[in-house]
């Protein structure tokens, strides 16, 4: 995958699209530069993989909804494929390869009246999935500026 040029206007764009609804024209009298120059780096920044634009919500304030970090240790060392085969799990939101004693972090979203408690992950989803050695959960109670994406 070919790296897309960050430069300072890139990086004031996606400063402001902070608010992913801000119009293209207000980013563009900020940062003075026309709405046309503001769309194209966006659709590019976009094609390239570099940005997504979509809502994100506050776990805490959706009833029943639990957020779950998880460290996982593998008996092998293909770990990008590891990685992926989380990421295709229901309630993962992602997949990290990670230094420390986890080969992975693994970020979850579960909700009991959607069906995927976090037994449920466990016996539906995690037994998918070949070459675990361990597996630690940490159940997030509290969090501050904290969003997920609302993937159930």
């Amino acid at each position: 995958m070919m790296k897309l040029k960050m430069d300072e206007t890139n990086k004031a764009i996606i400063k402001q699209l902070h608010d992913g609804r801000k119009p293209f024209s207000a980013i563009a009298e900020e940062l003075n530069i026309t709405e046309n120059t503001v769309r194209a780096r966006v659709n590019k920044l976009i094609d390239e993989g570099v940005l997504q634009i979509s809502g994100l919500v506050n776990p805490e304030t959706i009833p029943g909804l639990q957020v779950v970090m998880m460290g996982v240790k593998l008996k092998t060392l293909d770990l990008e494929k590891k990685a992926k085969e989380f990421a295709e799990l229901r309630g993962v939101i992602s997949a990290a390869v990670v230094t420390g004693r986890y080969d992975l972090i693994v970020q979850l979203v579960l909700a009991e009246d959607e069906g995927l408690t976090l037994l449920d992950f466990f016996k539906r989803e995690l037994d998918k999935i070949d070459d675990i050695s361990e597996v630690e959960t940490f159940v997030v109670y509290q969090s501050h500026n904290f969003r997920i994406p609302y993937i159930l």
